[in-house]
């Protein structure tokens, strides 16, 4: 029986149109232990692992770990957009501030 983090990893994974083979390989994992951990009750993922799912899936480790959440709340979702911003090259980082300076300017 899938557990609460399973649901939502699937429903993630199924939205940013992933498979469960890409999935695993972008968060150094096996095919076979994302589909565990979204069809099983896996007792205790280690911190790292869901880590590294939650990074893949643009959410945090609490959201996936919560079990009183089914969907990503805003904050959430600004936290994970921060950690991704915070992981960017200096160069990326600069480009992004200058088109929010030009969104600012607009209005």
């Amino acid at each position: 029986m899938p557990s609460p983090l399973g649901d939502k990893m699937r429903t993630l994974r199924k939205q940013k149109r992933l498979s469960l083979e890409q999935l695993a390989e972008l968060t150094d994992s096996s095919k076979s232990y994302i589909w565990e951990l979204e069809n099983k009750d896996v007792p205790r993922p280690s911190a790292d692992k869901i880590g590294r799912i939650a990074a893949v899936l643009d959410v945090t480790s609490d959201y996936l770990l919560s079990t009183e959440t089914s969907s990503p709340d805003q904050q959430v979702l600004d936290q994970a957009f921060f950690r991704k911003y915070q992981g960017m090259p200096e160069d990326t980082k600069k480009r992004l501030r200058q088109i929010l300076d030009a969104w600012d300017n607009d209005e």
